[in-house]
């Protein structure tokens, strides 16, 4: 049966920190290192002559700041001169640490992009090495998300008539990996749609299976995914003509009871929340009477989802019914891909805000919030591939333990990017 992968389970379910072989931690020194490598990288557009505190300096102290807790430019200039004799290990550090002025004007003038391409590449570069080490295979579909989040603490002056709204940052989000792929800021005079199609023209969607909600569902979005090699799930509401009342004048009461039991339904039941919630999945094919699904490529069925919640505490029912278009044909893979797109809001948008306190940052500088944003991700997704290896605790837990013990945690760290080390102990588990 098709399965959309999902690789940071597999790692903790094929190691764990009782699974390390003994003998200290690693040593950190080349480790942070390899960071200081990613971020030299980075294009200086400063004057040459005018330049007191390298850029390179100035990225990797924010980032060892983020991984420690921080979140704010303060924070990150006080975590610079607490740690400054540490820090002098690995850079020069010639003028000192800059002040909290000089981090959010030099972020304000990197480039976002080239930034993101940096640190994707090495997330993805690691990760493909755990995986080669844990002997993790490929075998299923890679699950896309593509969804938009607000900065809710970048807006000013609201109710007046010089209100500035808060920023606004497109996500394509890898959640077999748990990366964020691609970040990129909307426009005030424009929306999500093009930003996504500019994106997507990027990438390569092989083996990929794409989801979103109704506002990406466009015929031209739809094409580009196809173009690029993908499959795709998109939610239906009523911005596409009367495509969504087609698709539910096809799940007729008669037309859902003669799918049970059949490879065309799908359902689960589980606990959560004080509350029992039953999730259905009907899927049913698109013929030549749906006039409105004329033109939508590789479009083959409709789906239906019905869920179903009982509140154990107060009694309370509630049913909520969702269509959606795809260009799949298994129900449960397409059980899988809309449930699994709410990754996008609880293990990035989440953490984000709860865990990395970005709700709380008043940057208005678009371009400075946004790489603050970039190095967040980046720590996110180092914090979840450690897990296994600092304990199975939240991320919010997890960068405080960076706060509290910071050169043992980030030896512990560095751990997970040992392929020596986690052969060694792989090995080790195989002959237990």
């Amino acid at each position: 049966m098709a399965a959309i992968n999902n690789f940071v389970l597999e790692i903790r379910e094929k190691i764990t920190i009782g699974d390390l072989p003994e003998g200290g931690a690693l040593p950190y020194k080349s480790g942070v290192l390899r960071f200081l490598r990613i971020f030299r990288e980075v294009d200086d557009v400063r004057l040459k002559g005018m330049v007191e505190y390298p850029l390179e300096e100035i990225v990797l102290i924010a980032f060892l700041a983020v991984l420690g807790n921080a979140a704010t430019w303060t924070e990150i200039a006080r975590f610079g001169k607490v740690k400054e004799q540490w820090l002098k290990k690995f850079l020069k550090l010639k003028n000192g640490i800059p002040s909290h002025d000089t981090f959010r004007r030099v972020f304000g003038l990197i480039d976002t992009e080239q930034l993101n391409k940096l640190t994707v590449l090495f997330l993805e570069e690691n990760f493909a090495a755990i995986k080669n080490a844990l002997n993790i295979k490929d075998s299923g579909y890679r699950h896309i998300c593509i969804d938009g989040k607000e900065q809710r603490g970048t807006g000013r002056k609201y109710g007046t008539d010089e209100k500035i709204k808060n920023l606004q940052t497109l996500h394509v989000y890898d959640a077999s990996n748990e990366i964020c792929l691609f970040s990129k800021a909307i426009d005030k005079k424009t929306n999500e749609i093009p930003v996504a199609r500019d994106i997507i023209s990027q990438m390569n969607l092989k083996q990929c299976i794409v989801t979103f909600d109704a506002l990406h569902t466009q015929k031209d979005t739809i094409n580009l995914i196809v173009l690029r090699g993908g499959d795709y799930v998109g939610g239906l509401k009523g911005n596409q003509g009367n495509l969504e009342e087609e698709a539910k004048d096809t799940f007729t009461d008669d037309w859902l009871e003669s799918l049970h039991d059949t490879e065309s339904y799908y359902e689960t039941v589980e606990k959560a929340r004080s509350q029992m919630e039953t999730r259905k999945y009907y899927i049913s094919k698109v013929y030549p009477k749906h006039t409105c699904a004329k033109g939508w490529k590789k479009l083959k069925n409709f789906i239906c989802y019905i869920k179903h919640t009982v509140n154990l505490v107060t009694g309370k029912t509630t049913f909520e019914t969702r269509y959606y278009l795809t260009s799949l044909s298994d129900v449960n893979l397409c059980a899988q891909a809309i449930r699994g797109h709410w990754a996008i809001e609880n293990k990035l948008h989440f953490h984000l805000d709860y865990s990395l306190y970005e709700d709380d940052n008043t940057t208005m500088d678009k371009s400075a919030f946004n790489n603050l944003s970039i190095l967040n991700k980046m720590v996110l997704s180092l914090c979840k591939l450690a897990k296994p290896l600092l304990g199975d605790h939240s991320i919010r837990s997890t960068r405080k333990v960076f706060g509290w013990e910071y050169e043992q945690a980030l030896s512990t760290l560095l751990r997970a990017f040992d392929n020596e080390t986690l052969i060694k102990a792989m090995e080790m588990k195989t002959n237990k």
